[in-house]
């Protein structure tokens, strides 16, 4: 009997695999689809990372010594320096190129190839972009950050950058969709919204609000989105005294700010914390509780007839 002769292993690189290159969620999601087309053929292969990207992973130094017999580049513009150094240094693989864009057909980025399948090049029909067909994952939750600057009037009470810090290295751990927000408007920002409203149309489609301001918890609440608060002034100040008007129980005082007291009300804000966030809408809405204004017109009217 023959022994069964084994497929050369395939080596997957784009522009996520370069140092100095960039790991784009469209790259990526381009990745999964060739994976997944390779696995079901039974096919095996490695990945090459950016080590900036993935520091653990496998990246090209190491990849150069391995016995690749082919090389794939995934996604992307075929031009540059990189790309040609990647022909010089894995000249003794089959290098295939697919769902890339071919700008000039006779670089010597593009000739490099045995083998280019584009998803557009001059004279030729476009293709579907590879990340159309990659495989479907879970959605993650939406989360809004908002997170305070100065407050300098609360002098050596002031923890605002021990908070913003841990709050940020936590999150940075959790796997979810993270949106930098600020309540400060702007008309001449195009980072910032322009009027309440938007803002407001924003927090509604979130899942969840990581804050440690005053108006990031009520106008989450108002929107009727969870929100997990950090009060970021020693021994608590407004963020916990509009929590407790607000009835609102998802706040970790500065002092005990820690990882699992984080992750235990991230897990409250995400399941029970969405009912109890509506609710706490529907009161705002219809008018519940006191707030001062009505107290201002008591107050005018009494001075006026005084």
């Amino acid at each position: 009997m023959h022994q069964e002769q084994r497929q050369p292993r395939i080596l997957l690189t784009g522009w996520f695999s370069f140092p100095d290159g960039e790991a784009t969620a469209g790259d990526v999601l381009a990745l999964h689809r060739v994976e997944e087309v390779l696995r079901r053929a039974g096919l095996e292969y490695d990945v090459a990372w950016s080590p900036r990207f993935r520091p653990e992973a496998l990246h090209l130094d190491a990849a150069a010594h391995e016995p690749y017999g082919w090389l794939v580049f995934v996604c992307g513009p075929l031009y540059g320096p990189q790309i040609e150094e990647l022909h010089r240094r894995f000249a003794h693989c089959v290098r295939i190129a697919v769902g890339v864009s071919v700008i000039d057909p006779g670089s010597a980025a593009v000739t490099g190839f045995d083998h280019v399948i584009a998803r557009d090049a001059p004279g030729a029909g476009p293709a579907l972009d590879l990340a159309a067909h990659a495989p479907a994952s879970p959605p993650r939750p939406v989360v809004g950050v908002l997170l305070a600057q100065g407050q300098y009037e609360y002098g050596q009470a002031r923890r605002h950058d021990v908070v913003a810090k841990e709050v940020a290295g936590w999150l940075h751990g959790k796997d979810c969709a993270r949106l930098e927000l600020e309540t400060r408007l702007g008309t001449h920002d195009r980072r910032l919204c322009a009027t309440p409203a938007q803002l407001h149309s924003v927090l509604v489609r979130l899942d969840l609000v990581v804050t440690d301001r005053l108006h990031g918890l009520v106008l989450a609440l108002r929107a009727g989105t969870p929100a997990l608060a950090v009060d970021p002034v020693e021994d608590g100040a407004k963020v916990t005294a509009q929590a407790r008007a607000c009835d609102w129980p998802a706040l970790v005082p500065a002092e005990r700010l820690d990882a699992a007291e984080l992750d235990r009300w991230w897990q409250w804000c995400l399941t029970s914390g969405r009912v109890a966030a509506r609710r706490i809408r529907d009161a705002f809405a219809g008018g519940t509780g006191r707030d001062g204004a009505e107290d201002l017109v008591t107050v005018l009217r009494q001075g006026r007839a005084g």
